[in-house]
Order: structure tokens, then C-alpha cells, then sequence
């Protein structure tokens, strides 16, 4: 897979912020995003599809001063020649002079990145592994996974990917930065049955670089084993008990918990945390971390969506709410300045994101947490969205392993298990010791002493 060619992006970015300045803009940035994928998957050794694509769209945005703001307009285009260009940044400016004016409104004051460190975001050498080269990966997966046991009888497909993608923004403020990055991985989702009980399950490897994804035949067993587990499942009798999240599910908590510490939910009212800044939020030994400047890390970028530099925000620190996730907008919104947490595409304004984000692991492992359980749930999947961030009232259709007296004994499924986000996070009385990054959020299992079961 080879980078785009012919292609000077800081010299199409300059040019449009010129031709904004020039159309009346007050303010302009704009971001190019150039990016090459590949898709393969394999069933039962079989290719089932191969998809590459390619993307080359640029994004304007366009302020101008309307009195007690700054009006805005954003539009994107595919076509980069210099007059498709121009045409759409003189409809840019157009659209903003029809806008209505926000004063809030406006690119950062100031705090761009002045040094852009590498982050080994890609390794040059993996553009020239081939598609062929991928899809055997995948074969090697699939064909582990059949094998584990014989009860994996069939499968959803094993499946790679890989995108090269090269980012460039400037701003009329005069910073101008590119970076370009990887994003490498591997898919197994095998089928099990016994008797009349049919389950599925997955494992995926994810990296900047190939060379650390985890082994593809590992990956095919981990899927298979963790299928095979499920078989035999039960229902469970309605009951309050400890519930540990693994670290395949814990991750989710972190990240309703991370949303509600946005700036837009802060400043919307919708966030049961938004007067609850710089107060206990959960329990001793809870330390919440955003850090941008992660080496390797799947949400790693030099600078954010508006220029700024990207940094370590350390969200909770020992249970206690340190910081909101700010970009400019939200920032004034608030009076704080903003946190380096600006997330933007081509066609969209900026907005705030997490970058690499987990939990601090503790010093007990998932098998002690267990061991010490004497009734209660291992959650190994989360089903549906049923979380409020305004009251943090949760409640999920879940799946996973009964536990009695410190031991595994059958697989449980079709329960829903409930709480309050704010409840759960002060009553959380073990943390494990394993991060497993598997996007962009890590987080060790976790151990809420008492959630409400509805089972049986």
C-alpha cells in the first residue's frame, strides 16, 4: 500500500485559508485528510470479500465577525484541484455570512503545538505488506479456531484490516502541522454449538504496527475459547450481588464516565457529574488518565483538531474529578481554557474527544478478584445503550460466568444488571492488574460490590 502521490497537502491547506482571508473570513482552518485501507475475510479458508479505498477530502471552515460573534460555516470536498477549491471556500465564506453569530465562536488564542514529536504513530516498512500476506493471517486464525474443539462448528469470519492515513490542519492563525499514522488489526469471531445451546464470541488484535499484533493463531484460540465457555449458558434468579467487568467490558464504564466529563455535556446541563468538580467521584485507588502523547497509542496525535498541542489530563485522580475534556468552544463555555481534547473530521466542526484513555491498573489479578467473590457475575459482554448521563441511572442486558464460593461454575446469559454510574464508581472494591488496549480505551477488570440482577 503505497502514500499518496503528487499530493502537497500543507500547499492545498495554505492556499485555502488564503482564498478564505481573501473571500472576507475573518478566521478559517482547514484539515486534509489523505488515507489508504484494506479490508479481507476469510471463512472456513474461504476469501469472503477484499475491499480497498481510498479517501482525499479536504474540510473548510470559514468565521466571520457578525457583531456580538463570530458566524461559521463548514463544508468538505473530494475534489482538490485548485479550482474546486477556491469555488468551495467562496461558498464557504457565503454560507457563514447566513449563519447566525455565536460568541463563542473561534480558534484557539493561542497555545498551538510548536514541536511535533514522533509518537511512532506507523512504521514505514508495514505499507509493504501485502494484501495476500494479510489474508493468510486470517486463514491462520480461522483455521486455529476450528480447531480448538470440535464444537466449533462454523464461524463468522476472521478478519484484517490496515490504514494509512496522513493528517494536515492550518489555521489562519499561522499554525500549519501534518502527521501520519497506522492502524493495523485482526478479527476472529468463531461459532460453537452443543446440544440445542449455539454461542459466539471474539477476540481482536489491534496496533500501530504490524509487528505487534498479537499472533494470528493466538488470536483464533482466545476467540474459540472464549466461545466455548459460553456454551451450557443459564439464567440466574433476580438477586443484588457483586459484579466484576472484564477487561474486554470494564472499558465501557470508563468511557460513559469519561463522556460525561466533556465540556458540551458539562455545559448542556447533561452530565450528572457537572457540579461535581474537584469532589470525591469514586473510590480511593480510581485514577482516570487521557494522554495524547502516548507512544504507539491507537488515539496518539501531536496536536489536536484545532492546532493545540495534546497533552496527559489526568481526569480522576485517586477518586477524585480533577478536570472536564475541553476544546476552545467548550472551554469558553466553561471559562477554562482549553485541554488539548479537540477531535475533528473533514466534514465536521471541532468537538471533544479522548485520545488514549484507561484506568490505572491495581495489584490484583482478574483470578484473585474471582477467588474472592463468594457469589456474584463475571460480565464478559454488555448488550444494548441503556445508560442516562444526566442522572447516571445504568442499566444493561448483559452476558457472562456465574460465580460461587470464589469459583467459576456455569456460563449465564439473557439477565440485565443495573445501577447508578455514580453509585458504582464509589463502590468499586477491586481493580485488576491487566490494561489490554483494544482501541482507544483500556481499563483493568473491575469490581462493583452490589449491582441489582434481573434474571429469572
Amino acid at each position: 500500500m503505497n502514500a499518496p502521490v503528487g499530493i502537497d497537502g500543507p500547499r492545498i491547506v495554505e492556499a485555502a485559508l488564503a482564498r478564505a482571508q481573501q473571500a472576507g473570513a475573518t478566521q478559517a482552518d482547514a484539515v486534509l485528510v489523505l488515507s489508504d485501507s484494506h479490508e479481507a475475510r476469510v471463512r472456513d479458508q474461504e476469501i469472503e470479500f477484499v475491499k480497498q479505498a481510498s479517501e482525499r477530502v479536504l474540510g473548510i471552515r470559514a468565521l466571520l465577525n457578525g457583531g456580538d460573534g463570530l458566524r461559521t460555516a463548514i463544508t468538505s470536498t473530494c475534489d482538490l484541484s485548485p479550482e474546486a477549491v477556491d469555488r468551495m471556500v467562496d461558498e464557504t465564506v457565503a454560507l457563514a455570512r447566513a449563519t447566525a453569530p455565536d460568541p463563542y465562536a473561534g480558534l484557539p488564542e493561542g497555545g498551538f503545538a510548536d514541536e511535533l514529536p514522533d509518537l511512532e504513530l506507523y512504521e514505514e516498512s508495514d505499507r509493504n505488506v501485502s494484501v495476500d500476506a494479510r489474508i493468510e493471517d486470517a486463514r491462520r486464525a480461522e483455521a486455529a479456531a476450528r480447531a480448538f474443539d470440535p464444537r466449533i462448528d462454523n464461524s463468522e469470519g476472521s478478519q484484517t484490516g490496515s490504514e494509512f492515513s496522513r493528517i494536515v490542519y492550518g489555521n489562519s492563525a499561522g499554525f500549519i502541522g501534518e502527521y501520519t499514522s497506522a492502524y493495523h488489526s485482526l478479527f476472529s469471531e468463531p461459532l460453537a454449538s452443543e446440544g440445542e445451546s449455539k454461542q459466539r464470541d471474539y477476540w481482536i488484535t489491534v496496533a500501530r504496527r504490524l509487528s505487534d499484533l498479537d499472533d494470528a493463531a493466538e488470536v483464533g484460540r482466545r476467540a474459540a475459547e472464549r466461545t466455548v465457555r459460553r456454551l451450557g449458558a443459564k439464567r440466574v434468579p433476580t438477586c443484588e450481588v457483586p459484579v466484576i467487568f472484564d477487561p474486554f467490558t470494564a472499558p465501557s464504564l470508563l468511557g460513559q464516565l469519561v463522556g460525561c466529563a466533556n465540556g458540551y455535556s458539562v455545559y448542556r446541563q447533561s452530565s450528572f457529574l457537572r457540579d461535581r468538580m474537584g469532589e470525591r467521584i469514586a473510590a480511593p485507588g480510581v485514577t482516570v488518565i487521557d494522554d495524547g502523547r502516548l507512544p504507539g497509542g491507537l488515539g496518539s496525535k501531536p496536536f489536536d483538531g484545532e492546532g493545540l498541542a495534546t497533552r496527559r489530563n489526568v481526569i480522576v485522580d485517586d477518586g477524585t474529578l480533577c478536570t472536564w475534556l475541553l476544546d476552545s468552544y467548550s472551554g469558553r463555555k466553561l471559562g477554562q481554557a482549553s485541554t488539548g481534547s479537540a477531535s475533528r473530521g473533514a466534514g465536521s466542526g471541532p468537538s471533544v474527544g479522548a485520545t488514549n484513555l484507561w484506568l490505572e491498573p491495581g495489584d490484583t489479578s482478574l483470578e484473585q478478584i474471582i477467588a474472592s467473590t463468594e457469589r456474584g457475575l463475571l460480565v464478559t459482554e454488555l448488550i444494548g445503550m441503556g445508560f442516562n448521563p444526566t442522572t447516571g441511572d445504568y442499566s444493561r442486558g448483559a452476558s457472562g460466568l456465574w460465580i460461587e464460593k470464589g469459583e467459576i461454575v456455569h456460563p449465564v446469559e439473557e439477565i440485565t444488571i443495573a445501577s447508578n454510574l455514580g453509585d458504582m464508581l464509589m463502590s468499586i472494591d477491586a481493580i485488576g492488574d491487566e490494561l489490554i488496549w483494544r482501541g482507544r480505551t483500556a481499563c483493568p477488570a473491575l469490581r462493583i460490590a452490589q449491582m441489582t440482577l434481573a434474571g429469572e
